[in-house]
């Protein structure tokens, strides 16, 4: 186990009827003019939006808002709220949504006060900041744990790159996460939260860090919960002990509790994912589900332990050799996404073969990449090629 310091500074409200706490969050930390910032109105449909001004009224609270955040949030729309700020003098960011609303807020909470381009802070050229916008959110979609990290990332849709940044005065201060208001979502959101949950915690699960008996049996406690609930929602959406408990392993997955005693996790998976959807208009979720089992069949052989453990703890395989465990564990992870009704090839969401060398080049913009096996732009080619069938 290596050493480590963790502090994770969010205020977690979690359960039924608690979005109501959010304007006297608010008013606690004298804020005077809070900006909304949501997608494209499914908040409308749900109740949330009422409860959030009802609460923002109760609190006398002025606010303002801006809607229209991408599933893929992008730099334009940051660049467009950071200017409607700055006109209307407000003193803290509320989104209200998943992951991709809380990036945009923290990309804008990043840019607010720093007098150059905010994408500054995503190319490295800038790494130095000082001041931001406090965030208070309410989420809406478990997924991508932002609600309660400190990272975010943004497509700049001009340049094609879709990268990340973070910081730690970029986590919310409050997050509030009410299941049951997911109990209305779309069955293929349910999907990707389920699996960008899981993916999360095998960038670190998978990392080759040794010594770290605890922090494995935790992510492996994740990785069912995920599973087993985010199974019983495909017939029983509104299963609300099944939400909370989906919800809870996202938040959990990338809060930096499963980092402890690691050294940052590995994040391949992420990087290639990041230039395939950056090219192609597909929800993270599901490219992870086809990049991960791809990278997993390219690098096994470099923790050969810990997959052959996964095959073992996560699907019961208990007979072959740790290589065949190992295969075995990721040819059942690849038939449980397809049971969900996740892609699990490039070819099912319409990459074409002569596409993937320009995938290849995107990610290259990054490389090298991963702390289990450091991936160049010629392992990036080779694990697209068995992403492709």
């Amino acid at each position: 186990m290596e050493n480590f310091i963790f502090k994770n500074p969010t205020k977690l409200i979690f359960g039924k009827d608690t979005i109501k706490n959010i304007g006297e969050e608010l008013k606690k930390d004298s804020i005077e003019k809070v900006m909304l910032v949501y997608g494209k109105g499914s908040i409308f449909k749900n109740g949330v939006y009422d409860a959030v001004i009802k609460s923002l009224k109760d609190n006398n609270l002025n606010f303002v808002e801006l809607s229209g955040v991408k599933p893929n949030p992008v730099l334009s729309k940051v660049k467009e709220a950071i200017a409607f700020g700055k006109e209307n003098n407000i003193d803290a960011l509320l989104p209200i949504g998943g992951g991709s609303v809380y990036d945009t807020c923290k990309a804008i909470a990043a840019g607010f006060y720093y007098g150059g381009d905010v994408w500054d802070f995503f190319e490295g050229t800038q790494k130095t900041l000082e001041k931001t916008l406090p965030i208070y959110g309410i989420l809406t979609i478990s997924a991508t744990g932002s609600e309660m990290n400190s990272g975010g990332v943004i497509t700049n849709e001009e340049e094609q790159k879709k990268w990340s940044f973070g910081h730690e005065l970029l986590y919310p201060k409050v997050s509030v996460v009410d299941p049951s208001i997911q109990c209305s979502l779309p069955k293929n959101q349910t999907i990707n939260g389920t699996i960008d949950t899981m993916t999360h915690v095998f960038e670190y699960y998978f990392d080759g860090i040794k010594n770290v008996d605890l922090m494995q049996e935790y992510c492996e406690g994740i990785i069912r919960t995920a599973m087993k609930h985010g199974e019983i929602l495909m017939t029983d959406p509104e299963n609300y002990n099944s939400r909370a408990e989906l919800a809870l392993s996202a938040t959990l997955a990338l809060n930096r509790t499963t980092g402890m005693g690691r050294c940052g996790g590995d994040w391949a998976t992420h990087q290639i994912e990041h230039s395939v959807s950056a090219l192609y208009d597909i929800s993270h979720g599901a490219g992870l589900a086809i990049i991960f089992p791809a990278w997993a069949k390219y690098v096994y052989k470099h923790n050969l332990e810990t997959f052959s453990r996964f095959g073992e703890r996560i699907f019961n395989i208990t007979e072959g050799t740790n290589e065949e465990k190992a295969l075995k564990g990721i040819d059942e992870l690849m038939n449980f996404y397809k049971k969900l009704g996740a892609p699990v090839s490039l070819k099912e969401i319409g990459v074409t073969e002569d596409a993937l060398e320009k995938i290849a080049d995107n990610a290259a913009m990054s490389c090298p990449f991963g702390f289990l096996k450091n991936l160049e732009r010629e392992d990036v080619l080779e694990i697209l090629k068995l992403a492709y069938f």
